[in-house]
């Protein structure tokens, strides 16, 4: 399988890096330091490499660092024995720019996928306790590593739905509709939903029988685990439903219907996960889900993410931690970044891992 990790990472007023030089270890490296010295925000720069935005900033902006202008992130790759220079670049008020090899994409989304990344943070849990959105977020997310026509396709649903939710509150606040204009975004957008409930579908297929094996294999229960996809793309009316809603919809000046409203209910034993399942095992779970991911990606795209795990000695139990330092062991994942406020305990917990390790320490 072709190798993939990142050489070297040069920022400049990037969060609380006015300048930074890394060069990482193809293995396991380690990223050690206090609280708010800017572990988390080395894990976001590599984030960002791969999918051109932060993992926990909803604003680009946000990661530009206070009474700065702009922030550089500058990544050297090497990608199946080629070298490869990803900058990324943001001036505040102008759109970000993303070079490879310092050519210019002709859109950025096209680099989606070329650098696979896989994360595990804190919060993850989320994805269990919140609403649909942030689990559709998550599998929109994991789609748009693995097929660029799913990414193009969503890029341009979202697109035309924000149009048609624009339109819906004109004609409401001026008291008249075009319906023939509104027709033209309906076909629009019911063909996009389609597609993209068709991709979802068949996207499950492949990934429940991970999530099913990685939660075998973290040990929690003897309970059988399930993701279950609900749309109302199912209804074979959906057409006719979408139409039929249209004046519900100009009352609310928003689209009520479509794949923006899908959601994936995560079950155990044949029961909500949500409001049945313990803290450990819906701890398990959503770590069964980034393994999930990190597999399918690594089949798909024939070669290992970049795998971030952020602060995860102090949210998971010892069991856990060992099952996770066993995939290190046997060489599961490829380069692997891993953040901890305890320099010691991660010495210790990775003192017999065979994979060559390296350390950095953070400061305020």
């Amino acid at each position: 399988m072709p190798q993939l990790h990142l050489e070297k990472l040069h920022l400049t007023y990037f969060k609380n890096y006015e300048e930074g030089r890394f060069e990482f270890s193809p293995g396991l490296n380690c990223i050690v330091g206090e609280n708010g010295s800017g572990k988390t925000n080395l894990l976001d720069a590599v984030y960002w490499l791969g999918l051109t935005k932060s993992a926990f900033q909803v604003q680009d902006a946000f990661s530009i660092q206070h009474d700065a202008d702009f922030m550089l992130i500058d990544g050297f790759f090497k990608k199946d024995a080629r070298e490869i220079q990803i900058t990324c670049s943001l001036q505040r008020g102008q759109r970000k720019v993303l070079l490879s090899d310092k050519k210019t994409y002709e859109r950025i989304s096209d680099h989606i996928g070329e650098f696979p990344v896989v994360l595990v943070a804190p919060n993850d849990t989320d994805l269990v306790r919140e609403g649909s959105e942030e689990r559709r977020r998550f599998f929109d997310g994991v789609l748009s590593q693995l097929d660029q026509l799913y990414l193009q396709d969503l890029l341009q649903y979202n697109k035309l739905l924000a149009q048609r939710n624009g339109l819906l509150k004109i004609f409401f606040e001026r008291h008249y509709v075009d319906d023939l204009l509104l027709d033209t975004y309906d076909e629009s957008i019911i063909a996009l939903a389609n597609r993209i409930f068709d991709r979802r579908q068949r996207f499950l297929v492949d990934f429940e029988p991970l999530v099913q094996h990685y939660y075998g294999f973290l040990g929690e229960s003897r309970e059988a685990v399930a993701v279950k996809y609900e749309s109302e793309m199912e209804d074979l009316a959906f057409r006719e439903n979408f139409r039929r809603h249209r004046q519900r919809d100009l009352q609310m000046q928003r689209t009520f219907m479509g794949a923006h409203k899908d959601d994936f209910r995560f079950e155990m034993g044949g029961v909500a996960l949500k409001k049945f399942g313990s803290q450990g095992q819906q701890k398990s779970f959503v770590l069964a889900l980034k393994l999930a991911q990190f597999e399918l990606l690594a089949v798909e795209k024939e070669m290992k993410p970049l795998l971030l795990l952020d602060d995860i000695f102090d949210k998971l139990d010892d069991r856990r931690i060992q099952k996770l330092i066993q995939l290190i062991e046997n060489e599961s994942f490829g380069q692997v970044f891993l953040t901890d406020a305890r320099p010691d305990r991660t010495r210790e917990l990775l003192r017999d891992v065979s994979v060559d390790v390296k350390f950095f320490v953070t400061d305020i």
